[in-house]
């Protein structure tokens, strides 16, 4: 298998270790070995004496739990699910043992101190907390505690909470389903943003600061995103696909791209020029993105080329990821961008 392509975003890069659960059996196997080969011997407890200790190496082992591989998206690259407040989510989980005897708990991720109630696991589906933030997953066997560090979940804001054209404080706009009758689309909720979420990580190579809306409401906290996680899945997909086709041409299979926007309030998409009226910024699921697909330091019509060989290549093989693509290289921009989304239905246009 060829190796991963690197995304050049500035970040520091880790090797892989060894998984948890071939640890376990390696650990298994040693002592197996070194029972097989100790001499027997009788212990004999005295009447009242406490027994002695359970030497470490034949003591149960720990709690081995983790989030398994479809927990990331197809990309294996998503690093957040989403939830409204109080409904289920499913969270699949790999575990050692029996899971009827785990609980589990959410921890806010601002303030460790916030914990849910202990709940017993039902199956992949856990019960979302009630107040929106960011939180990890911690599972409980007996005294034994392991934290789930990824995927984040995120519990938003929900839609409905939106008064009028805010969100406490923080101006959002009107969607056309609150204006028109018909089928329309709008955002299930929103996630919200402080100052110390910028670089919370909702992808392997996108941080949540990526998608804000450049909207000037600078000293306006907490801000509102509409973020969906098929929009994360395939930039991840293009993105690795292009790195894949890369590594042919030059050493490294390193990508540079620059988010040039994400999520769009509807009140701010109103004065951007020549957008669409009904704009899929506004739902969360689609990106302007500038990628120097070919490695040389620009970005020029050949990289929108590279860049739309591999969007219809992820869609081909993933079609529910299928959407929009837009190639944005008139006179006009200064840089050629692309459009991408997840909108449902394939679209195509230049710009």
């Amino acid at each position: 298998m060829p190796p991963r392509p690197v995304v050049r975003t500035g970040k520091r890069w880790r090797r892989g270790i060894i998984g948890r659960e071939a640890l376990l059996v390696l650990i298994v196997a040693v002592v197996a070995v070194v029972e097989s080969r100790r001499p027997a011997r009788a212990v004999a407890v005295a009447a009242g004496e406490p027994e002695a200790p359970i030497p470490a190496f034949v003591r149960p082992p720990v709690l081995s739990v983790g989030a398994s591989l479809n927990a990331f998206g197809n990309s294996r690259e998503v690093k957040l699910r989403f939830a409204l407040p109080g409904d289920d989510v499913e969270f699949p989980l790999e575990v050692s043992g029996d899971p009827s005897e785990l609980t589990y708990e959410w921890i806010a991720l601002r303030d460790t101190a916030v914990q849910t109630p202990p709940k017993a696991i039902v199956g992949s589906a856990f019960t979302a907390p009630d107040r929106p933030g960011f939180y990890h997953l911690a599972i409980h066997h007996g005294v034994d505690r392991h934290i789930v560090n990824e995927p984040t979940l995120v519990v938003m804001v929900p839609f409905t909470q939106k008064l009028g054209s805010s969100l406490n404080g923080y101006r959002i706009g009107t969607y056309l389903a609150e204006r028109l009758i018909g089928d329309h689309d709008r955002p299930n909720g929103f996630v919200e943003v402080r100052p110390g979420d910028l670089d919370l990580m909702v992808s392997r190579h996108l941080r949540l600061g990526d998608f804000l809306t450049h909207d000037g409401q600078k000293a306006v906290w907490p801000k509102y995103v509409a973020l969906n996680p098929r929009l994360l899945d395939k930039l991840e997909l293009v993105l690795a696909k292009i790195g894949s086709s890369a590594r042919f041409a030059r050493d490294t299979a390193e990508v540079a791209f620059d988010v040039h926007s994400g999520f769009r309030t509807p009140a701010y998409n109103r004065g951007v020029r020549f957008a669409a009226r009904d704009s899929r910024h506004q739902y969360g699921d689609a990106a302007d993105v500038a990628i120097d697909a070919d490695g040389d330091g620009r970005v020029t019509l050949k990289d929108e080329a590279l860049v739309a060989r591999a969007v219809d290549q992820v869609e081909i093989e993933h079609p529910e990821l299928v959407g929009g693509l837009g190639l944005y290289t008139s006179r006009r921009y200064r840089i050629p961008y692309v459009h991408i989304d997840a909108r449902g239905k394939r679209s195509r246009w230049k710009g």
